[in-house]
């Protein structure tokens, strides 16, 4: 469904964060002296960049928790800013809109598309990735998040390079190595982070964005092939925009000058 201008009749927006885009959206809302913003995290990462408004962090406990607190603080909307593979908050969300009424729209930025010269090959689950990963290369560059990594635990064969904010907890696969990072990144650290590790594939989500696309980039100029795990779909219903802007028209709030 496609998000049409909904007036803002009260001045009260959750935002289930965790993205860039959630980031920016609650800096817009907080220079309107008219809106209050409230900006949820879920607290999976140590040190997350917080953004301007009031914050809360943690789980709601559920659909019914989360129904209770949207009733209880009053909030008039409700704007799904998560990651695009969240997919149990976003269904959550989805629940909750039905037991309120209180509008929901999902904020998701387009995903990544091939470019010429692109090896991509696609994957519907990181349990079917995990399943062609040993037949596309040796040495794999895996950037689909550290709750994920016990999926690849099996692969003794494979030797990883994972990339995260903080470090990822057991089970993991024996031949491992981390590295610490937050984007965005450069293509010219991309590219020497191919070349230093001897990567052979790359793993990635289908998250969109700008911050670590310059790894797709490097991955292209290299020859190295690149598993693309495809996202999944917004519950069916929900109403979607795909930038802030839209998302503040849908709001019925100007877009700071």
């Amino acid at each position: 469904m496609s998000a049409e201008p909904h007036p803002l009749p009260a001045h009260h927006v959750l935002i289930l964060g965790g993205t860039t885009e959630a980031r920016q959206l609650a800096e817009a809302l907080a220079a309107d002296p008219s809106v209050r913003v409230t900006t949820s995290l879920a607290g999976r990462v140590t040190s997350p960049v917080l953004p301007p408004g009031e914050i809360r962090i943690g789980g709601f406990g559920g659909i019914a928790g989360l129904a209770g607190w949207i009733v209880g603080h009053d909030v008039t909307r409700v704007i799904d800013a998560t990651h695009p593979f969240a997919e149990r908050m976003s269904f959550h969300a989805s629940e909750a809109e039905a037991l309120t009424g209180v509008p929901l729209l999902a904020l998701r930025r387009p995903g990544w598309t091939p470019q010429p010269g692109d090896d991509w090959r696609f994957a519907g689950s990181l349990e079917e990735a995990a399943s062609v990963l040993p037949s596309l290369g040796g040495r794999v560059f895996l950037t689909t998040g550290r709750m994920g990594l016990h999926t690849f635990a099996h692969l003794t064969d494979t030797w990883f390079l994972v990339r995260s904010v903080d470090p990822p907890a057991a089970p993991a696969p024996p031949q491992l190595e981390v590295l610490l990072a937050r984007g965005p990144f450069t293509l010219d650290d991309e590219r020497a982070l191919l070349a230093r590790h001897r990567i052979d594939v790359l793993v990635t989500k289908d998250s969109g964005g700008s911050a670590t696309a310059p790894k797709l980039t490097a991955a292209r100029e290299a020859g190295v092939p690149v598993l693309v795990v495809r996202r999944p779909a917004v519950p069916e219903g929900v109403r979607e925009a795909d930038s802030v802007a839209a998302a503040l028209r849908w709001l019925g709030v100007a877009e700071p000058s």
